[in-house]
């Protein structure tokens, strides 16, 4: 049977490892070809390790071996040219586009709005929402130009819709994620294109299993482990897990982008294990 997204093109960023090679993966398990992105290098104020160049030939590696075509180029979300640049190049390359799945985020935390240092609060504003805002700038134009319609997935996160302490800066900017969303939505229904964003809770990726996310959740713990971090992270959520997987969200991304969705709009889709409820 033919794939649920199959003859397709994806545009996704953030896809050297954790969500989005998640996200690149399945959608070319279910017949699409990936335009790739990541930015592939250590960005100033991040404390944990972030991808390499060695992370997204991974996902090169991954998407080809279940024969799909991949276009992967290095690229910051924030630097406007670059994206464009990656998108025209995959799009003349595959002749289409028809999935958006803009996923590139950071994370980083530990300080109340007040004492948050400006430099922390526009990097975070400029990669999680102005980025946002340029992924679907360069590229739901080739959607347009389709005629075909098409989908536009934004990561979020349960903190686009409910507010923690000591992360201002990212709760504002998955929160701004969410009207960017439904404008999108506004905007290109009348092309036919679907606009929804996604909120996960933690997941089980690189960006946050590390120390920092430990400390950040065990302050009163002088060495946190995984273990530490497990147990306030499960009191968080209401079925009996303290974190997803990458491919949890992945699986959400599939349903979004294909026609099992089809009248599925300006939709905020939490998969959180019902952190929401709590």
């Amino acid at each position: 049977m033919p794939g649920r997204v199959e003859g397709k093109v994806a545009f996704i960023t953030g896809a050297a490892r954790g969500q989005g090679r998640g996200h690149a993966v399945r959608l070319a398990e279910e017949g699409a070809d990936i335009i790739a992105v990541d930015v592939c290098r250590q960005l100033d104020g991040v404390t944990f390790p972030m991808s390499t160049p060695e992370d997204l030939q991974e996902t090169v590696d991954q998407v080809r071996k279940l024969g799909r075509r991949i276009h992967a180029v290095q690229a910051d979300v924030r630097d406007h040219d670059a994206l464009k640049a990656a998108v025209d190049d995959g799009v003349a390359e595959f002749g289409r586009l028809d999935i958006v799945v803009a996923n590139a985020g950071l994370g980083s935390g530990g300080a109340t709005l007040e004492a948050m240092e400006e430099k922390t609060w526009r990097d975070m504003i400029d990669v999680n929402l102005t980025g946002v805002w340029l992924s679907t700038k360069v590229s739901t134009p080739h959607i347009v130009a389709g005629g075909r319609g098409g989908s536009v997935v934004l990561t979020s996160s349960v903190g686009g819709l409910k507010a923690y302490p000591n992360i201002g800066h990212y709760i504002a900017a998955k929160h701004g994620v969410v009207g960017l969303m439904r404008t999108l939505a506004a905007e290109l229904g009348q092309h036919r294109i679907r606009v929804n964003s996604l909120h996960p809770t933690q997941v089980s990726t690189p960006m946050v299993m590390h120390e920092g996310t430990y400390r950040m959740f065990r302050p009163d713990l002088e060495n946190p482990t995984v273990d530490d971090f497990a147990a306030v992270s499960q009191g968080m959520h209401l079925l009996p897990t303290p974190w997803v997987d990458a491919v949890d969200i992945s699986n959400a991304v599939l349903f979004l982008a294909s026609d099992e969705s089809r009248f599925v709009t300006g939709v905020t889709l939490p998969i959180d294990a019902g952190a929401l409820l709590k």
